[in-house]
Formats: structure tokens, sequence, C-alpha cells
């Protein structure tokens, strides 16, 4: 499993900071500025992390999977975007054989082969069965 420090280096991959921001959960505040996040001044002091765990962003994952599932079959491009974004982030974090995920290929309707492939490496609630994710009946 890759580290938090591993991540810094990586950066954000999506282009509203939505993975990094789902990341936020399992850095100390004291050094989320380090990985390019702030919190509110209302939020300031009050900022508890998660233990950064293999169990604790498998439950992360589960629900970012689900939620991109939602978004990609409303065919919500923009957040079905940076959805696919996450659940790569996640990925390549746990390098559990999704971490090299071909992006180009994997995009298909709205990151629906992502998805799937998540959610069958995982055991995850997968709503579209047997199909692949690319099929022209996904597209909008």
């Amino acid at each position: 499993m890759k580290t938090l420090q591993q991540l810094k280096e990586r950066g954000s991959q999506a282009f509203d900071g939505r993975d990094f921001n789902r990341l936020a959960q399992f850095i100390p505040e004291a050094e989320l500025a380090d990985y390019g996040l702030s919190m509110g001044a209302e939020h300031a002091g009050k900022h508890t992390h998660k233990e950064f765990t293999r169990e604790n962003i498998l439950a992360q994952l589960k629900d970012d999977v689900e939620f991109g599932f939602e978004k990609a079959l409303n065919q919500r491009g923009i957040s079905a975007s940076c959805m696919f974004h996450v659940v790569d982030m996640w990925n390549w974090v746990l390098e559990e054989g999704l971490e090299n995920y071909d992006a180009d290929k994997g995009y298909a309707q709205y990151g629906l082969p992502l998805f799937k492939a998540t959610a069958i490496e995982y055991d995850f609630p997968n709503p579209i069965g047997d199909d692949v994710g690319d099929e022209a009946k996904y597209d909008s």
C-alpha cells in the first residue's frame, strides 16, 4: 500500500481536487497544507483524521465506487469524471491490481469500466451486472 508521502508527491488528479478532498480525512490537520489543502476558519482546530489503513481506505472506496456508479449511470459527466479520479487514486494507493488502470481505455461511458472493475475486485455492489460498462446504452 502506498504511503501518504507518496500521495503528496503524486498530487491531485481531479480538476476540482475531489480526490484530495476525500484524502483529507486521513491527514492530520497540521499537515493539510502540505497537500495543497486548507480548511475554513470555522473548522480550524476541529479536524480529526482517520487512520490511514487498508480497512479505512476500503470503506471509503466502497462509498466512492457507489457514488461513481450513481453519477455515471445518471450521465453526470463532470461528477463522474471527478469520481473516476477519486476511485483511480484509491486503487493506486491500495496497489492490489488496479493501480495502473488505463484511464484512456477505462473512462468510456462516464467511467463505468473502472467502477465495475473496482466493484468486482472488492465485492462491492455492481449495478451494471454482466455489462462491461462501455456499451452504447450508457452513453448520453
